[in-house]
This record gives structure tokens, sequence and C-alpha cells, in this order.
């Protein structure tokens, strides 16, 4: 192995460990709590050491959402192609996506509530992210018929990120979540 793969892997894991830690610490305490400095310390490396990684904390939160989206993309397609009927796949896409956002709320939060600078919708949008609605879409995919798959999809994700936003910040009862989310479903069966 030459010096600059072992300088190229070394740079990887130094990433790796910077996101890795910037997550924990979030988990534990909150996006508030995540400083480069307290990152520093935490991963034992000078403050230059993750501005030579990243810009800020900003940066880091969206390395943190990308692979986010890369686990939900995974959970979504787990989902979809598990279910035996569309009805049931589109049932069980919604079904993972709430999951996600109720068991990893720090996580959903990078992903979706923080201002990350992040391009959605374009051809510049990362790959994990295309992902991630990809599935969606091929979820709705054979119960669309002539409508426009894009927008449907796009209404979809926006009621399933509704839902689950309004829920977790207690605007809706919790304990109606499942009828809402049938509500949903219902809308979108074709």
């Amino acid at each position: 192995m030459s010096i600059r793969e072992r300088r190229e892997r070394e740079r990887a894991e130094r990433e790796r460990l910077i996101i890795g830690t910037a997550r924990e610490l979030a988990e534990a305490e909150g996006w508030d709590a995540v400083t480069t400095r307290r990152l520093a310390e935490q991963i034992e490396y000078s403050q230059p050491v993750l501005y030579s990684h990243f810009k800020g904390k900003d940066a880091i939160m969206a390395a943190v959402a990308v692979e986010g989206f890369a686990e939900l993309a995974t959970e979504l397609r787990a989902a979809r192609t598990g279910a035996p009927t569309p009805q049931a796949s589109l049932a069980a896409v919604a079904a993972a996506y709430a999951l996600f956002a109720e068991t990893r709320p720090v996580l959903y939060e990078a992903m979706f509530t923080n201002t990350v600078a992040l391009t959605f919708a374009s051809p510049e949008t990362p790959a994990a992210l295309q992902e991630g609605f990809g599935e969606l879409r091929e979820a709705l995919r054979p119960l669309a018929g002539n409508d426009d798959l894009e927008a449907r999809t796009e209404v979809f994700w926006a009621g399933l990120h509704g839902l689950m936003t309004l829920t977790r910040s207690g605007r809706l009862r919790p304990e109606d979540h499942e009828r809402r989310l049938a509500l949903l479903l219902h809308s979108f069966n074709g």
C-alpha cells in the first residue's frame, strides 16, 4: 500500500469517526451540544483537523443526514420488497418511515428539520437522498395509474413527513397515529 493510499484510508476513517461521534453526541444531548470544540475533544483531534474535513457543524450535520438517508432507503426498500401486494407494500413503506422517524428522532431532525446544505429535487441531490425518495416512488408506482408519479410521490412524502413532524412535536394526538396513517394510505391506494 502506498503512502497516499494509507493517508486516504486514514482520512476516511477520521471522517467516519467525526460523523459517528457527532451522531452519538446529538443522540445523547441534542444537536445544540454538538460543537466543533466538543467534537475535537471527543475524537482527540484538534479543531483544525475537523475543519480539514468539514467546513463546520452544519456540514457535519449534513454528513450525518446523508448517512441517515442511506439507512432510511435501506429500510424502505426492505419494507417495499417484503410485501405481497402493492397495497401491502405501500402500507409497509409508510410504517417503516414512521418507525424510522419515531425511533431515530435526532437523526430524523438532522435529515428533515434542521437546515443543512443538501440539495433536494435536483440532479445534484446526493444518491442516498434519491434512493429514499425512489423507494417511496416505487411503492406508489403500481397504484399511480395515469397520475404524475413524481408529484404523487412528493405529496405522499409530504403527508408522511407532516404526520410524523406534527405527532413528534405534540401537535397531534399520538393515540390516533395509526388511524391517521390509514387515512393517508387510503387516499393513495388507487
